[in-house]
């Protein structure tokens, strides 16, 4: 069987390593050449999925597909699957999730809790959503958003008009507004799905997010253990409401052992990076597995602690040859570099994971290895 996977990224380039591992060929496709999931396949397509031929090559080479972001226009998924490649998830899930305005609503109607959402499409609506919702005020384009790009928080009613200008102004479809949650903490939840209704659930994790980038994780979170049962409980509910198939990154806001969903991505995830060495079966392999039918496998930890630290961008131009070269010299820390040609400030090159007794070993020793990267 050969699995395709829609997107050439470092999402994808770990799936593509999990799928090899388990035997089966992999296409990437990428809108650029020499992407870092590409370099590491026997085929890669480019092109924009815009492109029938482009689609009919993917199609052509590919037994099914999966997705590396969540970012591809339903109408494409829908192209495969018409065309008899099919893909998971599917596009009758992205459809539901693509629109972060939809997706709120979606969860709500599904009994789930998250913040209250309104959509915001004229002067009006923005009245509205300060008189109904307060302040502080999140701001959020409803499509596109990652890494904090597509958020403002309106702090105070002088800050309003300043937040919507920043987001690209008012237009139908392109904005909502959500009420603030006072958070202890960004919570994450890794669920995967099979396509026979089998699911497994990761611990709950801690992700730290200066800026709104994820910069650390915490595995597990440092929670209750009442609150962490009922993050995962949460976070399995959302997938099933969902039906969907494969791996999927749940974002969590908790506060005094209440849970409200933030957003929830359609792929591995960032806060899942650390099950590669954490966890017995790594949340890429779960995802090969769901999407091609396998049993899953087991989430459980192989350490009590783990804590995961992402290299970020902090200069422009060529990622250096030597990067990891001073801190490949530390033990018991696991090096990635995700094959990114160039850098800028807050782009994620990589990451590290270290294990530990203790969750301040862990940290440590991620956070010490981090150090010595120069990015």
């Amino acid at each position: 069987m050969r699995l395709g996977i829609l997107g050439g990224g470092q999402l994808g380039k770990m799936t593509a390593a999990a799928a090899q591992r388990l035997g089966f060929d992999v296409v990437v496709w990428s809108e650029e050449a020499l992407s870092p999931a590409g370099r590491t396949t026997a085929f890669e397509v480019v092109g924009s999925l815009e492109s029938a031929a482009v689609r009919a090559k993917m199609a052509a080479l590919s037994d099914l597909l999966t997705l590396e972001n969540e970012f591809i226009p339903p109408h494409h998924l829908r192209w495969f699957e018409a065309h008899g490649t099919p893909v998971y998830p599917t596009a009758a899930t992205l459809s539901q999730i693509q629109d972060k305005y939809h997706q709120k609503r979606f969860f709500g109607q599904a009994g789930l809790p998250v913040p209250e959402t309104l959509a915001l499409e004229s002067p009006e609506d923005v009245e509205e959503a300060a008189r109904r919702l307060g302040f502080p005020l999140v701001l959020k384009t409803r499509t596109l958003g990652y890494d904090g790009r597509g958020t403002a928080v309106a702090r105070h009613p002088e800050a309003l008009a300043a937040a919507v200008d920043r987001l690209g102004g008012l237009r139908p479809g392109a904005l909502m507004a959500e009420a603030f949650i006072p958070f202890d903490r960004e919570l994450a939840v890794m669920v995967v799905r099979g396509r026979d209704g089998e699911t497994v659930v990761y611990p709950a994790v801690e992700t730290q997010q200066p800026h709104y980038i994820c910069r650390k994780v915490l595995a597990p979170a440092p929670i209750p253990e009442a609150d962490a049962a009922r993050a995962q409980a949460v976070a399995l509910k959302a997938v099933q409401a969902l039906e969907g198939v494969g791996a999927f990154g749940v974002e969590l806001f908790h506060h005094q052992g209440q849970i409200w969903i933030n957003e929830i991505a359609p792929r591995p995830h960032n806060s899942g990076h650390y099950s590669i060495e954490a966890c017995v079966t790594s949340q890429f392999e779960n995802h090969v597995r769901a999407v091609t039918g396998m049993a899953l496998g087991d989430p459980g930890m192989v350490a009590p602690y783990a804590v995961m630290v992402n290299l970020l961008g902090t200069d422009v131009g060529p990622v250096p040859d030597d990067a990891l070269w001073q801190a490949s010299r530390m033990a018991d820390v696991h090096l990635h570099l995700y094959g990114k040609r160039s850098r800028h400030p807050g782009r994620k090159l990589g990451h590290v994971t270290a294990l530990g007794h203790t969750l301040e070993e862990a940290e440590r020793k991620a956070e010490a290895a981090a150090a010595l990267i120069r990015l």
